[in-house]
């Protein structure tokens, strides 16, 4: 499972969270200081130090695009959202090895506990402002790997248990927001039945109308969520 999320910020929003990150009182800090036993040696970026006022205002913007985003609410059916962290690729510190996410994280800004079933990066650089810097999301083995560069204000969601990386950037500046959804279904095979199954009845909406039928799925849908979902 890998979703774009086009348009999650507006130009505005991505306007003003450029402005926080690329001015010049900024508090960027070794990424490595919240990276795990095992990411710590894939990882080489900085990162917003998180109790700063930028990095307060921008988690602020990213939940509201996060929370009021119908697809992400529809996909991921969040239960939990990690507060966002944001991060910076350029120069020496430019790369982030292959890695796995922690399984659950502690939040320093809420003091929670969150299960990561699913990664979310925010793209605040668009793609002609540096070279490199992909985001790699390794397949299971037999399925091939993706390449995620998307312009700024997009964003994508992916499973938690995915290998991945960003490869170096080599020009320019990559400027990114990362954080982990805990959902209310817990398992992805439950998650992407639910979530096809509600873009199939806002289609079929969208093409009839309210019909009896799709009263009838839509009951189903909301029965199915009731037996899986853990509030």
């Amino acid at each position: 499972m890998l979703l774009h999320l086009k348009g999650l910020l507006s130009t505005a929003e991505v306007s003003q969270a450029r402005s926080l990150l690329m001015a010049p009182e900024a508090p960027w800090v070794d990424g490595r200081t919240s990276a795990g036993a095992q990411a710590v040696q894939q990882k080489n970026n900085l990162q917003l130090a998180q109790e700063s006022p930028s990095a307060h205002a921008l988690r602020e913007l990213v939940l509201n695009a996060l929370r009021q985003d119908p697809v992400v609410l529809s996909a991921a059916l969040p239960r939990r959202i990690f507060n966002p962290l944001f991060n910076r690729y350029s120069g020496e510190a430019n790369h982030y090895g292959p890695h796995v996410d922690g399984a659950v994280m502690h939040s320093a800004a809420t003091g929670e506990w969150i299960r990561s079933d699913l990664s979310c990066t925010v793209f605040f650089s668009d793609p002609s402002e540096y070279e490199g810097g992909e985001l790699v999301v390794h397949g299971a083995p037999g399925e091939p790997s993706r390449e995620v560069k998307l312009p700024a204000g997009d964003a994508v969601l992916y499973l938690g248990t995915s290998v991945h990386e960003v490869r170096p950037v080599t020009r320019g500046e990559r400027l990114a927001s990362f954080l982990w959804i805990e959902s209310m279904v817990r398992s992805p095979e439950q998650r992407a039945l639910l979530f096809e199954m509600d873009m199939s009845l806002l289609a079929m909406r969208q093409r009839h109308g309210e019909t009896a039928e799709a009263r009838a799925l839509t009951g189903t849908y909301h029965n199915l969520l009731r037996m899986w979902a853990n509030t």
